[in-house]
């Protein structure tokens, strides 16, 4: 999950949701220096030291954040006065250049809001948060409907259009004004009143959907006691049993409610009462009919959404969101996710099947449920294809798929990862490690990649990328600062951390959005942006090096004996690549087509818990599995908008992520042949936003993509 925070002027590229905010492009600028018996509040200061200075997050404090924040925003609404009285008529060089530069320090604030929002909450910075969402929103609002900066950018933008400017500078033109006309800045008084109104109302929303998903999360943990472990493996209950310790319940054993914690527990549990009980506290979330629950918040979100954008002369939201997007409207999203749908559950039914005759065989006297899913699979996996999850785990270490992505990133990128000194640079947990990302060729310094592997309390579940800078070079050459996420199951002491194939692929996923951030070759802040259902191409094409025979060879060596992982084991990890994709494929497309349906539906009346369970009887969803996120949790769409209507997206950018594997496997050198290598980082990865990404994909492979490229890769048959 890409959460790059593209705070900029207005809401502007500003998915600036106050959870998934990550940092911001950092950038010189001059501003009112506080008097000299002020205190320097420290998440206002520019970064220092090494690197072009880098975040002080040893220095965080949670009773800086409000003053921090009111700070910044007021230092950069002067940076915006400064735009609009300017005398001069406006021209890139007086208007656009002060825009792209504008709020650096409030952009430093953000970052530190960031790591606590997402990396380091607590009950204390949940209520500052309540508290400033709707102030961050008026001031987001204040920018976006300034109608003496949005003059002066139609005016460039106008200007542009009869003397076209270098072809980047087009782009950030193009990019600034569509930004500023989709949030509001051509309306009349009293509609862009009413506009700010709604973005406040919205943000205190947002930020009271996330806490409470954060809450359940942290609220409903699972103790086992010793004669309830039946099926997990010993680094797994070793891992469960420090959970436990950690919450200060020594001699027992936490599930705790993160998918890293219950998906292997569903997998391998024998206990099948409390593998419903683990079920259900995760898919539950946001959904206990109590003072945490968020169907109202949903339906308030969805019709103030609506509401909102009808006064931009849009019907429904998923027709203004699109409007610039790879899919261009809900009409073309929607036929990619219905075209792949019949196959996906249609797979479920013979998956569910090979399940249920285990079950018969074993005597078990039980029909398969939600709960049962993964616990099957597993079982079938092993009698289809004798792929035991378990031993495939024991050549899975973290620290070595680390060392595997640093492979890659030398073999396509030319990188080198070189770990910094500890306390060179300052960490936000002990937990985060920091490595130097050079060019192994020339030598030159490209950034410093942050890696927080493990789950806490306080930290939101899943994986995710963030940059802290991002690559710029029309203020000055900048170090990229950016880091990878998850939530790992922290061993216990001396123990190595095994994971699954799927978390194996998640961690070079998100590598892949590093790799993104690492390899920027733009000028200007707002090309670091991306088009949502573009952005997650370039990580889901990273996961395919995983199975690779350089990276399987080398790095996937058994925790125990060192011995790579043998070809057989190998190979029968190939036949199965299709296997479970029902599953996979179907638990994901139910929650893309629910975030679409939601957002064409009319949300005047809407009952949240009945919508949901009419659209997905409509689509004929099996019952033996559940979406990947059940609106109550949906955390992508409602704790704030950047992926709203657009987890489509996942699947859209699926589709090239085939289309372009199929070009590398077909290559004379493979994944590792050097011309097509040099193409992937010239027009996929260096771009970002420079272009557009159609443009872009052509360029690469000489075509668009093709779907049934995705079919094949999913073992679907494919229509002819």
């Amino acid at each position: 999950m890409y959460t790059q925070h593209f705070y900029k002027t207005s809401k502007l590229i500003v998915l600036c949701t106050l959870i998934t905010v990550a940092s911001c492009n950092q950038k010189k600028q001059t501003v009112e220096k506080p008097k000299s018996e002020e205190k320097i509040n420290v998440l206002l200061q520019e970064w220092t030291g090494p690197y072009n200075g880098t975040p002080a997050f040893d220095k965080m404090n949670i009773d800086d954040v409000k003053p921090a924040l009111e700070k910044g925003m007021e230092l950069h609404l002067l940076d915006i006065d400064a735009i609009t009285t300017s005398q001069e008529s406006p021209t890139f060089e007086n208007t656009i250049i002060p825009l792209e530069k504008a709020g650096s320090a409030l952009k430093r604030v953000f970052t530190y809001f960031g790591i606590l929002s997402n990396n380091m909450s607590s009950p204390e910075f949940r209520e500052i948060q309540k508290e400033m969402a709707p102030k961050i929103a008026s001031f987001r609002s204040k920018v976006s409907q300034n109608e003496e900066l949005f003059r002066r950018i139609k005016t460039v933008y106008d200007n542009s259009q009869k003397a076209p400017l270098d072809p980047d500078q087009q782009r950030v033109v193009h990019l600034i004004y569509e930004s500023f006309t989709m949030n509001g800045a051509a309306l009349d008084n009293e509609k862009k009143k009413r506009y700010a109104q709604i973005d406040k109302e919205l943000s205190a929303l947002y930020t009271n959907f996330s806490n409470n998903i954060l809450a359940d999360e942290e609220g409903y943990t699972t103790y086992l006691t010793k004669e309830q472990l039946g099926g997990l493996s010993e680094s797994l209950i070793k891992a469960y049993a420090k959970a436990a310790e950690d919450r200060g319940h020594k001699d027992s054993y936490a599930v705790t409610n993160t998918r890293s914690s219950m998906d292997p527990f569903l997998t391998y549990s024998t206990e099948r009462g409390l593998r419903e009980k683990v079920w259900k506290n995760y898919y539950s979330r946001g959904d206990n009919n109590d003072e945490k629950d968020n169907k109202d918040n949903i339906a308030k979100i969805l019709k103030l959404r609506r509401e909102r954008v009808v006064l931009l002369g849009h019907d429904n939201y998923a027709s203004w969101r699109l409007q610039n997007r790879m899919a261009k409207n809900p009409d073309n999203a929607m036929k990619l996710m219905n075209a792949v749908w019949p196959a996906a559950i249609s797979r479920v039914k013979e998956e569910v099947s090979d399940m249920q005759k285990i079950a018969d065989d074993n005597g078990d006297n039980i029909r398969i449920e939600p709960w049962d899913y993964r616990y099957y699979a597993e079982k079938v996996r092993k009698k289809k294809y004798d792929l035991d999850s378990d031993e495939v785990k024991e050549y899975l270490q973290l620290d070595k798929l680390r060392e595997a992505m640093f492979y890659v990133a030398g073999e396509l990128f030319n990188y080198s990862f070189n770990p910094i000194e500890e306390g060179k640079v300052s960490v936000f947990h002990e937990d985060v490690k920091v490595w130097e990302v050079t060019n192994r060729v020339s030598g030159e310094h490209i950034g410093l990649w942050y890696l927080d592997p493990f789950a806490r309390e306080g930290k939101r579940s899943g994986a995710w990328a963030n940059t802290y800078r991002s690559h710029t070079t029309f203020d000055g050459k900048k170090t990229v600062l950016g880091s990878n996420n998850s939530n790992f199951v922290k061993p216990a002491p001396g123990e190595p951390v095994l994971v699954s194939w799927d978390d194996a692929t998640t961690f070079f996923h998100e590598f892949g959005h590093a790799l993104h951030f690492f390899s920027s070759e733009v000028r200007y802040p707002t090309l670091n942006g991306g088009v949502r259902d573009y952005t997650e191409f370039q990580s889901q094409l990273l996961e395919r090096w995983l199975s690779t025979n350089e990276v399987i060879n080398t790095y996937l060596l058994h925790y125990k004996t060192g011995e790579p992982m043998p070809k057989a084991l190998v190979d029968k990890i190939k036949k199965a690549a299709t296997f479970n994709q029902g599953f996979a494929t179907t638990e994901y497309l139910a929650s893309a087509l629910m975030d679409m349906k939601f957002h064409l539906a009319d949300p005047t009346d809407i009952d949240i818990d009945t919508f949901e369970k009419e659209a997905l009887t409509a689509l004929k969803m099996p019952k033996e599995l559940v979406m990947r996120h059940r609106t109550p949790h949906f955390g992508h769409v409602f704790s704030g908008e950047g992926y709203a209507t657009a987890y489509y997206g996942y699947m859209w950018a699926d589709v090239l992520t085939s289309d372009a594997a199929e070009a590398f496997a077909e290559s004379p050198g493979g994944f590792y042949d050097k011309e097509l290598a040099n193409k992937l980082v010239k027009y996929l990865f260096a771009p970002r936003n420079a272009i557009d990404p159609a443009e872009a994909y052509r360029k690469f492979r000489g075509r668009d993509a093709q779907i049934e490229a995705l079919m094949r890769d999913r073992g679907f048959s494919v229509s002819k």
